[in-house]
């Protein structure tokens, strides 16, 4: 249909004729002559149309589909738009074909829209026709691209873990329940069980990007109830050290490689991203006696919460001049009973937390069957036989992390709501579209 893409054409395609395809997003009719700027996935080109043409395309709707035959001008420097991606050069239209006409827009596609975020993911296909929306999603794109490569230079393993399982079903409250045939079933909240599986399965380092479901009824910015989680295990290791050295060498490896690969898109949403230089790790119990001095009282067994996460990102930049912190030594009533205990009181666990918000958990997990079922007794937690046999013949010191994919792209770019970094949002009022 189409020999050249909008956002590549420049002045080197001078003189030659192209065809091209894509949407009309803007008509402007001047007397008798018209400039259409046509759109792309790869950006914008300005389509100079005849008296001929502009008088049988002026009325053409914007978001219509129409497909251009033309000649590649050089445009006068003077005349060159900078912002424009293809701003050096025109096409002067020889033959416009309406392939499909747009009816009237229900939101609006300005990059500035003031259309409500819930009327905009009604009609997601078209939100996504916005640059800045794009922006997003081609950023997205990237941090999981880079998290591929980095754990596959690591040496892990890339699984994918079954969603519909039986492991959680006894905990209910935060498991969606599903049919499956003659039985109940919960789809996973977490590829935990399977992660140290497999690392005690001989993989050693394995790693996961997937869907991961949780029936919480949060009515937050943050939380949702489908997220795309991003998980690792790795073993043989000395404690839970090694497991933040691994995660901070990720945030460092695909913050970098964002800064490096989509540049307009981060100047686009008028972003600039700081590789961290040694993320502090310091323990929660030290962080609530800086908070108590801030007024925010919590006691040793209290988790953090929002306010206190903001806080503590408040702190960090100013003491340290980074954007992230590790939060260790987690209380034992606040972690689940697989977290090996540094202490009677704290666990071999953290937080890293990105611009006052929490956006991975990990640990060292405990590997010693008979010190796994005290812990669990304690917590009233019936462990499944299937998990404590991976303990049975030969379990390896080992420890990950679980992050969500959404959350961190959205703190990276600094946007209000986590349902902004997700193309189709789920949450406890949206199953569509």
């Amino acid at each position: 249909m189409k020999t050249h893409n909008c956002g590549e054409l420049n002045a080197k395609n001078a003189n030659q004729e192209v065809i091209l395809a894509g949407w009309v997003d803007t008509l402007r009719v001047s007397g008798k002559i018209g400039f259409l700027l046509l759109r792309d996935r790869t950006g914008l080109v300005q389509v100079f149309l005849d008296k001929n043409l502009t008088e049988k395309f002026k009325d053409t709707r914007r978001e219509s589909v129409v497909m251009i035959k033309g000649l590649v001008n050089k445009r006068p420097e003077n005349q060159i738009k900078k912002e424009m991606k293809t701003g050096d050069v025109e096409i002067a239209a020889k033959e416009m074909e309406l392939i499909a006409e747009a009816e009237p827009l229900p939101i609006e596609l300005d990059e500035n829209s003031t259309t409500a975020l819930d009327k905009r993911l009604d009609y997601r296909f078209l939100d996504t026709r916005r640059n800045k929306i794009q922006a997003i999603f081609k950023i997205r794109s990237t941090i999981y691209k880079a998290l591929v490569n980095f754990y596959d230079k690591e040496g892990f393993t890339i699984i994918n873990t079954p969603k519909l399982t039986t492991i959680g079903l006894e905990s209910g409250a935060e498991s969606f329940v599903v049919n499956y045939f003659d039985k109940k079933v919960v789809l996973a909240q977490s590829p935990q069980f399977y992660k140290q599986m497999f690392a005690n399965g001989g993989f050693d380092r394995v790693f996961e990007i997937g869907p991961v479901y949780r029936a919480e009824k949060s009515h937050t910015t943050r939380h949702l109830t489908e997220f795309i989680g991003a998980d690792f295990e790795m073993g043989f290791i000395n404690d839970e050290n090694d497991i933040m050295d691994m995660a901070e060498k990720m945030m460092k490896y695909i913050i970098e490689k964002v800064k490096t690969e989509r540049k307009d898109e981060l100047i686009l949403l008028n972003i600039k991203l700081n590789i961290p230089q040694v993320i502090p790790r310091i323990s929660i119990i030290e962080l609530k006696k800086i908070l108590a001095d801030k007024g925010k009282k919590l006691t040793l067994d209290d988790d953090l919460d929002a306010e206190a996460e903001r806080l503590i990102g408040e702190y960090v930049i100013k003491e340290f001049g980074e954007e992230f912190i590790f939060v260790t030594h987690y209380p034992v009533k606040v972690r689940p009973f697989y977290h090996m205990r540094s202490d009677q009181k704290t666990t071999r666990s953290f937080d890293l937390l990105f611009k006052g918000v929490e956006v991975c958990t990990g640990a060292q997990r405990e590997h010693r069957l008979n010190i796994l079922q005290e812990q669990a007794k304690e917590k009233g937690v019936v462990i499944p036989k299937i998990y404590e046999d991976i303990f049975r013949y030969g379990a390896i010191p080992h420890g990950g992390i679980g992050f969500g994919l959404d959350r961190i792209t959205q703190r990276m770019l600094n946007l209000d709501n986590t349902r902004e970094a997700v193309l189709l949002p789920r949450d406890v009022e949206r199953v569509t579209p």
